[in-house]
């Protein structure tokens, strides 16, 4: 039996390979073509929508990522830097650009991973 935390790390990681592929401008593939109805992931995983989670302040979606089990941290940090990335590069707000660099380096600290292209997109937003 697949228990809620299961589900939601489940959901976390497709929408995170969901937004790596629209970050890779994969066309073949959309968050449509996958039947993946973005708000409602983002309602079963945070429970409420883009638009609040957008609102909060870094140390206010730190917190909510920390009331997770710490083994998940990671998987949450890469799919909250994916999400902030991939919103930010598309209505240019920086803001969300800044929230994506500080969750991919989080991501980093928290995984131990050698992420090339997290490391090259954080690099960009550096610059």
């Amino acid at each position: 039996m697949i228990t809620d935390k299961e589900f939601t790390l489940r959901l976390i990681r497709q929408l995170t390979q969901a937004l790596e592929k629209l970050i890779l401008d994969k066309p073949e593939e959309s968050l449509m073509q996958k039947e993946l109805d973005f708000e409602t992931l983002m309602k079963d995983i945070f429970k409420f929508d883009f638009t609040t989670l957008s609102s909060k302040t870094k140390e206010e979606i730190i917190g909510i990522v920390n009331e997770r089990q710490e083994r998940d941290h990671k998987d949450y940090y890469e799919m909250l830097g994916n999400l902030f990335y991939f919103n930010g590069k598309a209505s240019g707000n920086k803001d969300f650009l800044d929230k994506a660099k500080t969750f991919y380096e989080l991501y980093l600290q928290t995984s131990g991973i050698f992420a090339l292209p997290i490391i090259n997109r954080i690099n960009e937003l550096k610059n």
